[in-house]
């Protein structure tokens, strides 16, 4: 993507600057995975028993781990690297959680939804076709340093395929109960059996609206709720059976809320919430979402 810097009426191309080494970038990343990521850092080069090493190892506000793998050279296969990780994790809960306690992070680690999170300048078409085929979620992020000391950092767009493999591969019964569940799957379906017809129908309403901002937003139900994003999470729904909540990814102190519409969970003293951002508001009515959606397209802004 083209940068340009403006001055006046004059706009200058900034140009790509190249890494002076490979470790720069995993460093830039893990001083600033918050700021980023929002990923709480836990561990850089984490050793696993079979000798590999996790570039660095996270969790998220939501108690999800977190793997990030950094692709510095174009021959290096991130994705299959980071779900080699994944499986060993997953044997080796104990050792997250004992990490998590050390680290004082006191939130319940979130092992249905652990993440996979590549970081690269660019993916080739293997890369690609292989996240599409993936029965799992890993994030794909591209970025790019510029001139002027900028990082540019977007979600790589693909579109998730799901393949069928009845009929090409037949497991046993006991196969298919032994097999290990990398990542459970929600969908916005599960959501939604929470709520009255009102509620459902007003979910819809906000969802049109968020999604018709930009092409490049994805929804990604979790667990507790349904996330909106672009490269971090801008606003996450969660769906109850008489309201919705609302959790905006904005710094105490930086949203402008005329109106006090939404509340500040780190006032008086910080709450504790599963989504992710400072701020979080309600809506039970058709017209709660215009002033809604004001707050959310700045949530949107600041993450974009």
């Amino acid at each position: 993507m083209a940068l340009f810097k403006v001055n006046g009426l004059t706009v200058t191309k900034l140009l790509s600057a190249e890494i002076d080494r490979e470790k720069t970038l995993q460093t830039i990343f893990q001083n600033n995975l918050e700021e980023l990521l929002n990923v709480i850092f836990l561990a850089s080069e984490y050793s696993t028993s079979f000798g590999g090493r996790i570039d660095t190892l996270g969790v998220d506000k939501n108690g999800a781990p977190v793997i990030i793998e950094y692709k510095k050279r174009a021959d290096d296969n991130v994705i299959n690297q980071g779900l080699s990780y994944l499986r060993w994790l997953l044997d080796h809960k104990a050792d997250f959680e004992l990490l998590c306690k050390n680290k004082n992070i006191d939130v319940p680690i979130d092992w249905d939804s652990p993440r996979v999170i590549c970081i690269a300048e660019s993916y080739n078409k293997y890369d690609l076709d292989t996240a599409d085929i993936l029965p799992i979620n890993v994030e794909l992020l591209r970025y790019r340093i510029y001139q002027e000391h900028i990082l540019y950092l977007e979600p790589e767009n693909y579109q998730k395929v799901k393949v069928s493999t009845a009929g090409i591969v037949k497991k046993s019964k006991a196969a298919k109960e032994k097999q290990q569940v990398l990542q459970k799957q929600y969908s916005v379906e599960d959501h939604l059996k929470k709520a009255n017809d009102k509620i459902k129908a007003l979910f819809l309403s906000l969802r049109e609206n968020i999604l018709a901002n930009d092409e490049d937003i994805k929804e990604e139900p979790k667990k507790l709720y349904i996330a909106y994003k672009l490269s971090t999470n801008f606003v996450d729904v969660e769906i109850r059976s008489k309201d919705i909540k609302l959790f905006l990814n904005v710094k105490s102190g930086h949203l402008k809320d005329p109106n006090h519409l939404a509340r500040d969970l780190t006032k008086p003293k910080p709450i504790g919430h599963w989504g992710n951002g400072d701020y979080e508001l309600k809506i039970d009515s058709e017209p709660d979402i215009e002033p809604a959606m004001a707050l959310v397209f700045q949530s949107y802004n600041f993450n974009k």
